[in-house]
């Protein structure tokens, strides 16, 4: 699927959920303490920074969006600390203030932008606030296009479904973004965005069970589109880290988001930011689908920053056009199914080539890049670690598939890398019929294997020029050699 940036210049959004204060230290660990092995950080700076529901509210006004914030604090400093920084950012606040309940506050400790310990202060909200929460979102709901419930398992949402009710009843479409309470507390929100280890608990709450690795997509969908039937939800959105994000619809239809190949610096907060731009794209007409590859896109970005942070739509925009497609990366068989479908569906060429890829060399890049260049989408099946031994022998493969996969997600020519176990990729290729199979060397199109299950569907075969002097054996033979001299 195509993506583009909407505008979300008349979109507005009501966030309702647990608020909290993000504090950090800076300073430097250079000495240990005499007083026990720990190290000691000398203070040089501090920052505070809204979290939890707050940061949501800062990521949707980050995009230009009108943004309503209610939730509960107590009467104390942090609490002013985030009025103050909310309204700076024309956020429109509504406090519920409990003077004897102290605003939650997280203390983060960091040096050398790596955090060294984290301090939470926080107490269970001891009285009902249900009344004046209701009050505030009767308040507001009718201004909203969407609403997002951001539940943090603090107290402010003890009751989450009323609000649901309420939002339904205007007419409003409902992003939830759980915890751990039975998903039965978000009957009928209109799409609900657990992580891997909140829809597995909502799975299985008492053993835990993980569910959502590349080798149980179709378990996933399958739990998924129950639990959506069960409790009639319109979508639920799981995200799955490096695996990616996973949209399953009440009727079964499912789209796979591959996650996005980054160098992830700090995961805190990028949860917030993607229920933030999931409800922004719902706010801005796009579907559940287009609305998490925005979110996927708007996630590679935040965990590359430090510490609770938001992205603006020119960021989005600037991304976009740098990398051309968001639902690029490592996908499991099920997965790529998935998106070489969508990809179809736009009228998008598919190019597939396979091989080892030990050790990425130019003539690989080269090879690839001309690849690309034969269509809109470049698939790389990559031979797992147990077939290139049978294929290379004793030894090889030199660097394990996961490093060999991350390496080749890095290059701009390449779409979505997939591993496969068996010797030939024969059975990959009826599955996805591309429209061309590209190899390079010195080979024959009769000698290509898979070329006929190809052809049988109606693709192409191509050999592309050979690059002389350039293989991975040259390199390990030149690398021994070194070693010898």
């Amino acid at each position: 699927m195509k993506l583009k940036i909407p505008s979300f210049r008349d979109a507005s959004v009501l966030v309702i959920g647990d608020v909290m204060l993000d504090r950090y230290w800076y300073g430097k660990a250079a000495r240990v303490s005499q007083e026990a092995p720990v190290p000691v950080v000398d203070i040089e700076s501090d920052e505070d920074r809204p979290g939890g529901a707050a940061n949501v509210a800062l990521n949707l006004a980050a995009l230009g969006i009108d943004v309503t914030l209610i939730g509960v604090v107590g009467g104390d400093a942090a609490a002013q600390i985030l009025r103050q920084k909310l309204t700076a950012a024309n956020i429109r606040v509504e406090f519920v203030a409990l003077n004897d309940w102290p605003t939650i506050l997280k203390v983060r400790v960091v040096s050398r932008r790596q955090q060294m310990l984290r301090m939470d202060f926080e107490k269970p909200i001891d009285v009902d606030v249900q009344a004046p929460l209701e009050r505030a979102f009767r308040k507001h709901v009718a201004n909203a296009n969407v609403v997002v419930i951001e539940d943090y398992d603090k107290g402010t949402l003890a009751r989450p479904q009323r609000f649901i009710d309420i939002a339904h009843e205007y007419g409003k479409r409902v992003v939830v973004d759980p915890k751990f309470k039975p998903f039965d507390a978000y009957r009928g929100a209109d799409v609900i965005k657990p992580n891997k280890a909140e829809f597995s608990h909502a799975v299985s709450p008492a053993i835990g069970h993980a569910v959502g690795g590349r080798s149980d997509y179709r378990d996933l969908v399958a739990k998924a589109a129950d639990l959506a039937n069960r409790f009639a939800f319109g979508a639920i959105v799981v995200t799955r880290g490096e695996e990616g994000m996973t949209v399953v619809e009440r009727d079964g239809a499912h789209h796979h988001v591959p996650a996005r190949a980054v160098d992830v610096f700090d995961e805190t907060g990028a949860g917030d930011t993607v229920a933030a731009v999931l409800a922004a794209g719902l706010a801005a007409g796009c579907s559940v689908h287009e609305s998490a590859m925005l979110a996927n896109l708007a996630a590679g970005l935040v965990v590359t920053k430090s510490g609770t942070a938001a992205v603006s739509a020119a960021e989005l925009r600037r991304e976009l056009a740098a990398e051309g497609h968001t639902d690029r990366g490592v996908v499991s068989r099920d997965e790529l199914l998935e998106v070489v479908e969508d990809a179809r569906r736009d009228g998008e060429r598919i190019v597939f080539t396979n091989g080892c890829f030990d050790i990425l060399h130019a003539g690989h890049v080269a090879y690839l890049e001309e690849a690309r260049a034969l269509g809109d989408r470049l698939i790389v099946a990559v031979n797992d670690d147990a077939s290139v031994a049978r294929l290379k022998g004793e030894g090889r493969p030199i660097n394990g598939v996961e490093q060999r996969m991350r390496v080749l997600c890095a290059l701009a020519s390449v779409d979505w890398v997939v591993p496969f176990a068996e010797d030939t990729p024969e059975v990959l290729l009826d599955a996805i019929k591309p429209d061309v199979l590209v190899k390079g060397g010195d080979y024959t199109i009769d000698e290509v294997i898979g070329a006929q299950v190809v052809r049988r569907h109606g693709g192409e075969v191509r050999v592309l020029e050979h690059v002389p002097n350039m293989s991975t054996s040259a390199i390990i033979g030149g690398l021994k050699r070194a070693r010898d001299t």
